[in-house]
């Protein structure tokens, strides 16, 4: 394991919590790295560890190289940016960013020439002389990293830095952050609990729970290939269906969902070499097609390749550019959720209709329940 960041056996415990539990991971130089959770799933605690706000129980801690151990925060290679500005609200913008340099002592042109930089990078030249009251969230947002930046740090920390903002600012603040660390290369390791940021902006994702990493990989291959039960149901939105696996023929599972028989892929991360017994099929919402009225084939047979199932709607949720049905299954008791695109001569199903699920054994993934 190498790279511009390295945790072996990292735990960190708060009494009796065990908040970090012997985490261990690389992080690439210029990676954008994102450690997505849950509240309370060790994210914010492994970042400030990372910056040395907080000190691991157990463990090692290296940046670019050198163990972190005795480095205390001022000293590290390192900078942060948090979810509230923290901006000196009676200095000017250009003070603000240049204040962190100001206290090393640097000489005047370089701060001048280093401040200049900072705020063309975000965009905000024509701002220094404004106070940060004079400035909307997202702007005081781009002052506080300028002002991380200033310093050229080897790896920048934000912690959940866009979780204040409205719904559209955050996501130009996205495209943002993206376009600003690939200008300037700089390692960004993020915290969020919002998959959508992880998603959008990330090279590599670590996807945390209760203190350990469940799966670290790219957004599509978490998407795609979720490693754990946990991932299935966190990334995106996925049916999580309680099935008995029958059997195992030609690669497929033979499973069964209360009077429901279908076929569902099998691979090595998911429920590996089990012949039988009780599982979790992880199928996303947009996975599952819905047609109107039963069919004829509806039932399905085991090893009859695409999984149908008859129903009747129980929910439309309308969500602008996709509608989300909730159908009650006629076989089983369970609900599945299909999702599909909203327009372009696609039907609408009012609540009470019946329908027609199906779907592709490739098209569920299945966990050890």
């Amino acid at each position: 394991m190498s790279g511009t960041v390295e945790l072996v056996g990292v735990t960190k415990r708060f009494g009796s919590h065990l908040a970090v539990d012997a985490i261990s991971f690389g992080i690439g130089s210029g990676e954008f790295f994102s450690l997505l959770g849950p509240s309370g799933c060790g994210k914010s605690t492994t970042l400030r560890m990372l910056s040395g706000f907080e000190a691991p129980d157990e463990g090692i801690i290296r940046i670019a190289g050198q163990d972190m151990a005795d480095v205390p925060p001022y000293r590290r290679p390192t900078n942060i940016v948090f979810q509230r500005w923290a901006l000196f609200p009676h200095m000017s913008v250009e003070a603000n960013v240049a204040f962190g340099l100001e206290a090393e002592g640097r000489p005047r042109a370089e701060i001048r020439s280093r401040v200049g930089d900072a705020l063309a990078l975000v965009g905000l030249s024509g701002f220094a002389a404004r106070k940060p009251g004079q400035l909307s969230g997202g702007q005081m947002q781009r002052v506080a990293l300028a002002r991380a930046l200033v310093k050229r740090p080897k790896v920048l920390l934000l912690d959940e830095p866009l979780s204040a903002l409205d719904l559209k600012l955050r996501h130009q603040m996205q495209i943002e952050l993206k376009r600003i660390q690939q200008e300037i290369g700089t390692t960004f390791v993020f915290v969020t609990h919002d998959q959508g940021e992880a998603l959008a902006m990330s090279d590599k994702v670590a996807v945390m729970n209760a203190g350990r990493v469940e799966q670290i990989a790219s957004p599509q291959e978490l998407y795609d290939a979720p490693a754990t039960r946990f991932v299935a149901g966190f990334i995106g939105h996925a049916n999580l269906l309680p099935v008995t696996v029958d059997g195992v023929a030609n690669g497929l599972a033979m499973v069964r969902l209360g009077d429901l028989h279908f076929a569902a892929a099998l691979r090595e991360t998911s429920i590996g070499d089990m012949p039988s017994g009780e599982a979790i099929l992880a199928l996303r919402f947009e996975r599952v097609r819905i047609g109107a009225g039963p069919a004829a084939e509806a039932a399905g047979a085991a090893g009859a390749g695409v999984a149908r199932a008859t129903g009747v709607v129980r929910q439309m949720i309308f969500g602008g550019a996709s509608v989300q049905y909730v159908v009650g299954l006629d076989a089983a008791p369970v609900e599945i959720t299909a999702e599909q695109p909203h327009g372009a001569g696609a039907p609408v199903f009012a609540q009470g209709t019946p329908v027609t699920l199906s779907w592709e054994p490739a098209d569920g993934r299945l966990f050890k329940a």
